[in-house]
């Protein structure tokens, strides 16, 4: 990606303390005369000039200072807080108590809190701070269950081709046994979802939910499934905070990538690739007490 600097410098501000110039991962500034000047030709737009700056003498102009502006939640937009600054077992306890919701209410998001949310995700760090996420937001039940059906159909083309033996060895050959693998891990729990969702109307992919969120990645970035998965996890504990229960749907992903209908239905671009599709809405019953996890032994290097 080509970024032009758009940086600009108040020399009457400036003190020439070289703390922009030190921060800046682009090499973009440099202290000329004892004043802070754009020598560069390239910059990532990251605003840690203008962050860093005692004077408030930097402006970049490529970025939107309102981009992250909340319509639901009453914060300064100006107020950092500085390392060490946070209550680490209030963080901990938040991520600990969120969980993958499976049994939401009737009660439908707003949608400022929606719009919010991917505010949220945004301020998550990107490779190279290409910011090339993608927010698609169902904004009500039935557009979830629209969405499902299309998923349910896909689903059920998938299963009558992975029952048929002669078309599994096939796949075997060319495929790496893809579909064999589906067929011996998937087949039966979704046949069965597909008959609950067809006889009884019961939604064992959204369950439930009233409202989704897709976060993609547009061609450019460095890293598109790492920053569109950050950006997820802030949607994630920030919702949870917020009042709301959310679930990542794997399956709701995997057939966004290999039904491309599903993707013009919903008006994503074809070069768009979504990485995360999270389910969203008020929970039914709260949790007492936070889940374990598997025990982890950590690698060291270095002594």
């Amino acid at each position: 990606m080509k970024r032009v600097p758009t940086t600009e410098i108040d020399r009457d501000r400036c003190t020439g303390c070289g703390l922009c110039v030190a921060v800046c991962p682009s090499q973009t500034l440099s202290l000329v005369d004892g004043k802070a000047v754009v020598t560069g030709t390239y910059s990532l737009e990251c605003d840690h000039c203008a962050a860093i700056c005692p004077e408030g003498a930097i402006t970049v102009r490529g970025l939107d200072r309102d981009a992250l502006t909340l319509a639901t939640i009453e914060c300064r937009d100006d107020v950092v807080v500085p390392y060490g600054g946070f209550d680490t077992a209030r963080l901990v306890e938040l991520m600990r108590s969120r969980r993958s919701c499976r049994l939401f209410s009737d009660r439908p998001v707003e949608r400022d809190i929606l719009e919010d949310l991917i505010k949220i995700g945004m301020t998550a760090p990107s490779g190279t701070n290409s910011q090339r996420w993608t927010f698609t937001i169902v904004s009500n039940r039935s557009a979830v269950v629209m969405l499902g059906e299309l998923m349910a159909d896909f689903f059920q083309r998938i299963n009558r081709m992975a029952e048929k033996r002669l078309v599994r060895f096939f796949a075997r050959l060319f495929m790496r046994d893809a579909l064999g693998t589906y067929y011996r891990n998937h087949y039966e729990s979704v046949k069965e979802a597909l008959r609950q969702w067809k006889e009884e109307g019961r939604d064992r992919l959204f369950h439930g939910a009233p409202a989704a969120i897709l976060v993609g990645m547009k061609p450019g970035a460095s890293c598109p499934a790492e920053d569109a998965l950050m950006a997820s996890q802030n949607i994630l504990l920030a919702a949870h905070s917020m009042g709301l229960g959310s679930c990542l749907i794997g399956f709701a992903v995997e057939a966004l990538r290999r039904d491309r209908r599903i993707k013009d239905y919903l008006g994503i671009p074809e070069n768009e690739r979504i990485y995360a599709v999270i389910a969203l809405g008020y929970p039914r019953g709260d949790f007492m007490r936070p889940a374990g996890r598997k025990k982890v032994i950590p690698r060291y290097f270095g002594g």
